[in-house]
């Protein structure tokens, strides 16, 4: 396939352009700064770009059979990073009639299992407090997607983890899976690029762990 990777220097973003390679996709990498991206191959493409304006961003989404993005705030004080960016990437998709786009989000800002303990709700209950902000963007990004012309997808993982890739975890199309505490960036990687040809999960949020 070919595909485009937005926030490609971060966690997620360098490990779906680093399996989508080693999968024989072609690959373009959106970056504000292609130093920072370290994963090199013959099928890859680096594309410099500043994501304020959709018109630039048309010739990185142009023909491809779908885009992904790791775009969202590292930090607290990023907050709003989220919609604002995934805004622009809307934008010049729907100028290039372009419909499949996976995105990441959050497990707090989906369902939470049917069976949750009170433990749970209570950690999930200070989580939300304390990253009010950036679920509050993620939530509009969320929103900016379901009004949209493009087939998306919302993978809402829990607490992130630098962990080698497993291939072993659970998903759950409309909900969260019970008891998920933990999952590693590379493992959020091999789902969404598993999600990309999966009509099940086109207008979705799934959520996953170990």
């Amino acid at each position: 396939m070919e595909l485009t990777v937005f926030g490609a220097t971060g966690g997620i973003g360098q490990e779906i352009v680093r399996q989508a390679l080693g999968a024989g996709h072609r690959v373009t990498a959106v970056v504000r700064d292609p130093a920072r991206l370290t994963v090199t191959g013959a099928n890859l493409e680096v594309f410099r770009a500043d994501l304020g304006d959709p018109e630039s961003l048309r010739p990185a989404v142009a023909g491809r059979d779908a885009v992904l993005s790791g775009l969202g705030a590292r930090r607290r004080k990023d907050a709003g990073v989220a919609a604002r960016l995934t805004r622009t990437v809307l934008g010049a998709m729907e100028a290039e009639q372009v419909r499949r786009l996976l995105v990441v989000s959050a497990a707090p800002v989906g369902p939470g299992p049917e069976d949750d303990t009170l433990v749970d709700r209570a950690m999930l209950g200070l989580i939300s407090a304390l990253l009010k902000d950036v679920y509050t963007d993620l939530r509009e990004m969320e929103g900016e997607l379901a009004a949209s012309a493009t087939d998306w997808t919302v993978v809402r993982p829990p607490r992130l983890q630098n962990k080698p890739l497993t291939g072993s975890y659970r998903t759950v199309v409309g909900g969260f899976p019970s008891r998920g505490r933990l999952i590693g960036r590379a493992d959020v990687a091999h789902a969404m690029l598993a999600m990309t040809d999966d009509p099940a999960t086109v207008k979705q949020g799934v959520g996953l762990a170990y």
